[in-house]
């Protein structure tokens, strides 16, 4: 079963020729049974979320113990800055990494312009987020782009993680 607090992707989903089954919910409240599931997945939108801390606490609530979330999300270092546009290469900070704050990234392909809200988390907020929902994490993964010419091959794009339920 799949979730999505956005009305459209839902439609979308149930409008795809091969539609699977979802349901309109907020992440942080589930509409599901305690110990329900034995695997979750969230698939870079923990960046995205307001409140971090209430949607891994439901995961662990519906995961049975020794369920498994399975996460990716932007990784930290990525969100907390940007590479310099005078051609200098160098990746800068903006402010500083350990400060939570929004962002927003514009890109622009195909003459279509769009924009991706997030919010920046230090590591440590999910890692924390993750013990404080009684998880430990298994896995971690620092994915980058495999193309060594480009400049982002030096820093890591996504984090994927994966956890158990201990309790």
């Amino acid at each position: 079963m799949a979730f999505d607090a956005s009305p459209t992707m839902v439609r979308a989903v149930r409008g795809h020729t091969d539609p699977l089954p979802v349901a309109l919910a907020d992440a942080a409240a589930l509409p599901l049974a305690d110990a329900a599931a034995d695997l979750v997945v969230a698939f870079m939108c923990l960046h995205d979320l307001d409140d971090l801390g209430g949607v891994i606490t439901e995961a662990g609530r519906v995961l049975e113990p020794g369920g498994r979330l399975c996460a990716a999300i932007v990784h930290p270092l990525n969100s907390a800055g940007t590479f310099e546009q005078d051609g200098g290469g160098a990746f800068v900070i903006d402010g500083s990494y350990f400060e939570p704050r929004r962002y927003c990234d514009e890109v622009h392909q195909h003459g279509l312009a769009m924009a991706f809200n997030g919010e920046h988390r230090p590591l440590q907020h999910y890692v924390d987020a993750f013990a404080a929902a009684g998880f430990v994490i298994e896995a971690l993964t620092e994915v980058g782009n495999d193309d060594p010419a480009s400049r982002w091959s030096r820093i890591p794009l996504f984090c994927h993680l994966r956890a158990r339920r201990e309790r």
